[in-house]
C-alpha cells in the first residue's frame, strides 16, 4: 500500500496527524473491527477523534461498514476495485463472532424494477470460520 499520507490525499482526505494515526492502525487490519476495538488499541486518543476519522474514511471509500447482526457497527478496510461495495460479501462466524471480508467472492447483482435505485446492499453469510472449524 502507498505511503499513508499520499494514499489519504488521493482519496480526498486531508492527512491530519490524527487521521494518519488512525489510518496507520486500521490499514493493517485484515478483519472487521469496531470503534471499541480501536479505542482499546489507541488508548491515547479520544473516542470522538477516532469516530470522526472512521466516518470520514467511510465517506471517502477507504473503509466500508457492515452490519453482521452483532449490534455493533463494524468497519473493514476497502480493498475492493468497485467502491460502491454493492457486490461485496462478508462472512460472520457464529462461534467466535469475527466477521471476514471475502473480497475475491462476488454475488450477482439483483435486477430491480426501474423505479428502484440501489444505494447500498449487504450480503452476510453466517457459519463457522476455518479457525473454529478445527
Amino acid at each position: 500500500m502507498k505511503h499513508k499520507e499520499e494514499y489519504l490525499q488521493e482519496h480526498g482526505v486531508k492527512p491530519t496527524a490524527v487521521r494518519m494515526l488512525v489510518w496507520q492502525e486500521v490499514s493493517r487490519k485484515r478483519e472487521t473491527f469496531t470503534l471499541a476495538d480501536l479505542e482499546k488499541e489507541m488508548p491515547h486518543m479520544d473516542r470522538s477523534s477516532i469516530f470522526r476519522a472512521l466516518r470520514l474514511f467511510t465517506e471517502h471509500h477507504l473503509l466500508h461498514e457492515t452490519n453482521d447482526s452483532s449490534g455493533a457497527k463494524k468497519y473493514c478496510v476497502c480493498r475492493c476495485t468497485d467502491h460502491s461495495h454493492i457486490n461485496h460479501i462478508h462472512f460472520c462466524c457464529t462461534h467466535c463472532g469475527k466477521t471476514f471480508c471475502l473480497e475475491d467472492y462476488t454475488i450477482p447483482l439483483v435486477s430491480l424494477p426501474k423505479e428502484f435505485l440501489i444505494e447500498d446492499a449487504e450480503y452476510v453469510i453466517k457459519g463457522v470460520c476455518p479457525t473454529c472449524n478445527k
